[in-house]
């Protein structure tokens, strides 16, 4: 068996995500965010949510999200509010929040066309589809 090597094709799949990663951060870090805010931004953008269901897709569990939702309230990013035709206590963005989210965004845009701007757009999908079932491989 070869030991794993950094000219490896993992290797530098693992290097590539950290660095993404780390690059996506700086507008994060730069607004006084944590890492994680940037999660919950991009969840409330697509409407309001309950904070069970927030923490259901970030993969959390439901009280794990307390303080990380306080200091977004005390920021004025989030507000709370009802949600849903039930209208169920929940969370939304406040008008601060939906700026910030769009800045972030942008710079995720921006960084990906950065990366990926030199493929047509066939192997972009190629690739998608082949990180997708690396990720389906993977999950347990």
């Amino acid at each position: 068996m070869s030991r794993p090597s950094s000219r490896s094709t993992i290797y530098r799949l693992i290097e590539a995500g950290q660095l993404a990663r780390k690059a996506l951060l700086v507008p994060v870090l730069e607004r006084g965010l944590e890492p994680g805010d940037d999660a919950v931004l991009f969840v409330l953008a697509r409407s309001g949510t309950s904070e069970t269901d927030l923490a259901a897709e970030l993969g959390q569990a439901d009280g794990q999200l307390q303080t990380r939702i306080s200091r977004l309230l005390e920021r004025d990013l989030i507000r709370r509010q009802a949600v849903g035709p039930e209208l169920t206590p929940g969370l939304a963005l406040t008008e601060r929040g939906v700026r910030i989210r769009n800045a972030l965004a942008e710079h995720w845009s921006e960084l990906e066309e950065a990366l990926l701007g030199d493929l047509k757009k066939k192997k972009r999908e190629a690739l998608g589809d082949t990180l997708q079932r690396f990720i389906d491989i993977l999950r347990f």
